[in-house]
């Protein structure tokens, strides 16, 4: 047995780009007997910290930090060095995240609440650092005097109870008030665990509430959903050697697919190799979902094998070091797995991966000047066979005369079937690989409520067929009868229920599909997106004990409001629900969330009365309250010495609710310019809101004071517009640029309707959603920014600037050549994955790790 390990830089290959260019790669090459290697596989992999990573705690400053001494409470330092050296984790304390002053102060939230928190850095294995992390979130339920309890739970129940979206969960935390910790659902399928650390238990769940009697009640309901829980299993077969890969490169997406489904996949340790995996859920629905799901991430991964049938009798066959040499090489400039036995590859690893691979090895004299045969095979779901083969084979059987390859579909299991694509050329094989590619199926899936079904359809579905002739793509509807949800939970109703197919290579049609079948849906339903909040975590838990207000609130709007998991520790709130009510199911939700902000200053004597006379009530207090909706109170004054002198220190409270924010700055100016008259030092005031940088002319006439000269505003690129991405740096649009294109006249007439703040008319703040439907907007176009070739969830989003024209979007073809011969590709692999939590499950192979939510079309006329 002999191992070497070696450490390069992947060099640039044509037209592909793997990770930032300059990191080091270490790859260890071992030679021995098949079963001895694949164990001392096994035993590397689960001996290195080869999972690292890192997560963040917002915690108030108050809680940690001491007043007098202004240094983190001795404590708290007691217990964070405990974690650490229990868990084995590097803990950090930060200081806060600097706000961004110019575009806060621009959009109208300073997120004050927010910025002003310390940041606990937590550093070290998955294990590790969830273990870690869930340890300083009790601490700090510690801190605020919260009881902490625990009670043991099998751990492959924990999804299951959980329900879809952690739904029952949310239930429970709202009806008790108590903080539920579940342990991370796939402990120990990593090997490594950091010398003398103490792993968490597997089953045990912590809970933490405000007394004894609600956590009680949190362990009753808890119990009784136990109990009431019905298990279905399922074994399915996955590619033995796929596994790994979905370990090490796709366990955050087998974590989502398993929380939106409530299901559990019971996956083998790392290395093992095993190619069983049992599958239990509550409902024989789900678990198909999940089964479909998990199939479609195993497709993302291709394996293929290069046999040298006559080796070049001019050459000098390699020595065992020569292999070992042309075998590192080979896997750290492609990604891909090989191993190498009696003159055969064998290479594994996703899509990319795998051609780089075959590229590296094509350019190896020995190889190339040989005799021998490729085959590369591909996994798909089947009811993608007679899609991919067309009438009579038709499609495959022009490829083979093509190309010169032979291609076989190979059954696998009732899920997947192969596709073997095999050549005795290089260029012919890579040839018809990419043909057979061009007819995968590419598939993108939305959401259009079921009332508007039959109108889209027509009369004998002569509508839609027109559509379908039109564009070349199917169309398929499914109704909640179909889907399996009729009578059963209300959460389907948002379900993506419509899916679009086509082969890759007119994959360009499918937003037109898309975009004509919405013309057909009302204003008010059409285009569900989705639109982030940052909530201070803390106060979330005030919000889910008015979960019924919430409730109410997400009926009125036909909007769904999901908070994160509490051991997540996220501020993110999602907003999600068709484009034009997102805004105004956001501005109410938003009236839920207090803020305040505070200003102090030392006043003379003769101001600190005037500050407390009726007359500053009735013109400054009330007015701030009736405009502004911002609520004033005075302190009490206290007494400082500044600069030797004894001086009175007036403190203003102010409170509002965070969709009034954008009336703060507003309301301050209101109020200092007024006391600015009576004798106040604008310098000697403390939590002013600071001006946003400029980007007008003014910047270069500093010597006139003018009121002439208009207050600039800040640059546009600080907007959060639906457009702003689409204006070019040499592009400054000016004041009817800013309507969103292409615009009406309702665009035009909103821009000079008044705003009238307050949340108990939100529709006067949205009067015309075509102008103002911005984060919601947004969300969709980010989306369209990203879109991908549909086959090939390579996570890596395509460049803006190829697709736009005078910064508008255009449907462009974006399946050009993916294979890496100087096609343009993007990254292997999940780089920078974005998931959509509204997942597909009909959407048959959903190559994109996105095409969950479907291809939202570029942004149209209002309909």
């Amino acid at each position: 047995m002999a191992a070497t390990v070696v450490s390069a830089e992947p060099k640039p290959l044509p037209g592909l780009q793997r990770g930032p260019f300059g990191a080091l790669v270490t790859n260890v090459c071992l030679s021995g007997e098949h079963e001895l290697v694949t164990q001392i596989r096994s035993r590397l992999l689960n001996s290195t910290p080869i999972s690292m990573r890192s997560s963040y705690v917002d915690i108030d400053s108050d809680l940690i930090i001491d007043r007098e001494s202004q240094r983190l409470r001795s404590d708290v330092l007691n217990q964070l060095d405990l974690v650490a050296r229990t868990t084995k984790a590097d803990i950090f304390m930060l200081m806060p995240k600097q706000p961004d002053i110019e575009s806060a102060s621009f959009n109208g939230n300073l997120e004050t609440g927010v910025d002003s928190r310390l940041r606990c850095a937590i550093y070290g294995d998955m294990e590790t650092m969830e273990h870690a992390k869930t340890r300083v979130l009790i601490m700090i339920d510690q801190i605020l005097n919260r009881v902490v309890d625990s009670m043991k739970l099998e751990l492959t129940m924990h999804t299951l109870i959980c329900g879809r979206g952690r739904k029952n969960i949310k239930m429970i935390e709202s009806a008790t008030g108590t903080a539920i910790y579940f342990p991370p659902p796939y402990p120990r399928i990593f090997g490594y665990v950091p010398a003398g650390a103490q792993r968490r238990p597997e089953d045990l769940i912590y809970i933490t509430g405000e007394n004894e009697a609600a956590i009680v009640r949190a362990k009753h309901r808890l119990h009784d959903l136990v109990m009431q829980t019905k298990v279905f299993v399922k074994p399915v077969m996955v590619t033995d050697t796929k596994l790994d890969a979905i370990l090490l490169e796709r366990l955050d997406k087998v974590r989502k697919i398993i929380e939106n489904n409530g299901s559990y996949i019971m996956l083998p340790p790392l290395g093992l190799q095993r190619g069983v995996v049992r599958i239990q859920g509550t409902d024989v629905l789900h678990v198909e979902r999940t089964v479909r799901e998990l199939m479609a991430l195993a497709g993302q991964f291709y394996s293929a094998s290069w046999f040298i049938t006559h080796p070049d009798p001019t050459q000098r066959p390699p020595t065992p070091a020569d292999v070992r040499a042309m075998l590192s090489d080979i896997s750290i400039n492609s990604g891909a797995e090989i191993s190498f036995e009696k003159f055969n590859f064998h290479i594994y690893g996703s899509d990319d991966a795998v051609k780089a691979a075959m590229m590296v090895i094509n350019n190896i004299p020995f190889v190339k000047k040989s005799q021998y045969n490729m085959s590369v095979k591909i996994e798909l779901a089947n009811e993608h066979k007679e899609f991919v083969s067309g009438k009579k084979n038709g499609k495959i059987n022009k490829i083979m005369s093509h190309s010169s390859v032979q291609i076989v579909f190979d059954g696998f299991n009732e899920y997947n079937f192969y596709i073997v694509v095999r050549g005795a050329q290089y260029e012919a094989t890579k040839s018809g690989l990419d043909l057979v590619e061009q007819e995968m199926p590419a598939a993108i899936s939305f959401h259009v409520p079921d009332q508007y079904h039959k109108r889209i359809i027509g009369i004998g579905g002569q509508h839609i067929q027109r559509i379908m002739k039109k564009y070349s793509v199917f169309v398929k509807f499914s109704n909640a009868m179909d889907r399996g949800g009729f009578g059963k939970e209300e959460d389907d109703i948002k379900v993506d229920n419509v899916i679009c197919r086509t082969p890759a290579r007119n994959a360009q049609n499918l937003d037109l599909v898309k975009q004509e079948i919405m013309d057909m849906v009302e204003k008010a339903d059409a285009e569900f997106v989705s639109e982030t909040i940052n909530i201070n975590r803390l106060y979330h838990r005030e919000l889910l004990a008015h979960m019924d207000k919430i409730d109410v609130l997400e009926k009125k709007f036909n909007c769904k409001i999901t908070f994160p998991s509490t051991e997540e520790a996220s501020d993110i709130v999602t907003v999600s629900g068709p484009e034009y009510q997102v805004p105004l199911a956001v501005d109410e939700f938003l009236g839920m969330v207090p803020e305040a902000h505070e200003l102090s200053f030392p006043v003379p004597t003769e101001l600190s009365e005037h500050m407390r006379s009726p007359e500053f009530k009735t013109d400054i207090l009330d007015k701030l309250k009736d405009q502004h909706v911002v609520e004033c109170q005075l302190k009490e004054p206290q007494q400082e010495t500044i600069d030797g002198k004894e001086q009175t220190i007036e403190t203003v409270h102010l409170s509002f609710t965070r969709n009034n924010a954008g009336g703060l700055k507003d309301a301050l100016d209101f109020l200092i310019n007024h006391l600015v008259m009576h004798g106040l030092d604008t310098s000697t005031i403390r939590g002013a809101l600071p001006r946003p940088k400029s980007d007008s002319f003014e910047d270069s006439l500093p010597f006139f004071e003018s009121k002439l000269l208009q207050q600039a505003v800040a640059p546009i690129d600080n907007t959060d517009s639906p457009t702003r991405s689409h204006f070019g740096d040499d592009e400054r649009p000016g004041m009817l640029d800013r309507l969103r294109k292409p615009g009406s006249m309702s665009s035009f007439t909103s821009l000079f309707q008044t705003r009238k703040n307050g949340s108990n008319s939100p529709g006067s703040l949205f009067k015309h959603a075509s102008s103002n439907a911005s984060k919601a907007s947004l969300a969709s176009l980010e989306s369209t920014g990203s879109y991908r070739n549909p086959w090939n969830d390579s996570g890596i989003n395509l460049a803006d600037d190829e697709h736009h024209t005078n910064g508008w979007p255009l449907p462009t073809p974006r399946f050009e050549n993916k294979f890496p011969f100087g096609s343009t590709s993007t990254a292997p692999g999940d780089v920078t994955p974005r998931y959509d939590p509204r997942a597909s499950v009909d959407s048959g192979r959903p190559s994109t790790s996105h095409s969950a939510s479907g291809y939202p079309a570029p942004i149209g006329p209002p309909r």
